[in-house]
């Protein structure tokens, strides 16, 4: 694999876990580039125009953003061993889906109660604390945080279904093979395990468990270090050699329109652009920054956004 993948993450993020336990099942070399876990975050921006959150994956001068994307393009690149096999076509991509939504969204918030944050942040200040928590309640401010009872219901309820998959014997969620199921699933078992008090919640499901070894064991493949200049300078350097990108018939977008694009569920920052790319599973723009030169930012169709910038009148 020629293209050079660059991992924008930091370590206590849960979905940078899954990409980097993905990295690992594929046996890949990669450079990882440690972001700032909360705004300002200028060198992020500069490359990914507003996008805020982590991780993301750059190669050259095309940026994708959300884990789905991302582990596309990276089986795409490594296609073995496959990240979505045959066999279970369709119904990964169904449970990925819901692992990365519904059981992320209970189970982090859960762990996230007191007696798992003294773990989580231990250590950290409370001027660190305080903006951490404005921080994030500026990136999902409709959600609400069920109450802990009923949050560690939905927990043991989940972690059931998981342990009932694979009640058969089967070494990973969907059979025999890990997939993208897998990887989406594994990340709030990991997140829960950094805060023992919580993980103890786990406790019965015992396949589940062994589960999380197995997955845990592919490690993370090779990341060399790299700093956010070098990979801004890495985006100038391959500005005009982008990935190839055209708009399918039938959309609402031609190629040029002005557009943004923005998360539908958090953080819904707006990343301005002009359409390059357009299909039922993708939307890619173009941006221009002064640092990172002429670059391509995707995002997956589903679960984004996508308006066009009205005119102004002359």
């Amino acid at each position: 694999m020629a293209a050079e993948l660059i991992l924008h993450h930091y370590q206590s993020s849960p979905f940078s876990e899954k990409v980097r336990l993905v990295l690992g099942m594929k046996g890949l070399a990669w450079r990882s580039v440690i972001v700032p876990v909360m705004l300002p975050k200028p060198d992020v921006m500069a490359l990914t125009g507003g996008y805020r959150r982590t991780p993301f994956l750059q190669i050259g001068a095309d940026i994708y953003c959300d884990t789905a994307l991302m582990c596309r393009v990276i089986d795409r690149l490594a296609p073995q061993p496959p990240l979505y096999p045959r066999e279970s076509a369709g119904l990964a991509d169904i449970v990925a889906q819901w692992a990365d939504s519904s059981l992320f969204w209970t189970a982090v918030p859960f762990t996230m109660q007191p007696a798992g944050a003294a773990h989580i942040f231990a250590g950290a200040p409370p001027e660190f604390l305080k903006a951490f928590g404005s921080d994030r309640a500026a990136m999902t401010p409709a959600m609400r945080r069920a109450p802990d009872a009923d949050a560690g219901s939905a927990v043991d309820a989940y972690f059931g279904r998981l342990e009932a998959m694979l009640g058969d014997g089967r070494a990973f969620l969907l059979g025999a093979a890990p997939c993208i199921a897998d990887f989406a699933a594994v990340q709030s078992v990991w997140y829960m395990r950094r805060a023992p008090p919580v993980a103890a919640r786990l406790a019965p499901h015992r396949r589940v468990a062994a589960w999380f070894e197995r997955v845990a064991a592919f490690g993370h493949g090779t990341p060399v270090p790299m700093t956010s200049a070098e990979a801004i300078a890495a985006a100038a350097a391959a500005s005009g050699e982008t990935a190839p990108a055209t708009v399918a018939g039938g959309e609402a977008f031609a190629a040029g329109d002005a557009v943004t694009v923005s998360a539908a569920d958090y953080a819904h920052d707006e990343i301005a652009g002009a359409v390059v790319g357009l299909d039922g599973d993708e939307v890619v723009i173009a941006r221009s920054d002064p640092r990172a030169g002429d670059v391509h930012v995707h995002f997956p169709r589903i679960g984004f956004h996508i308006k066009a910038i009205k005119k102004e009148a002359a």
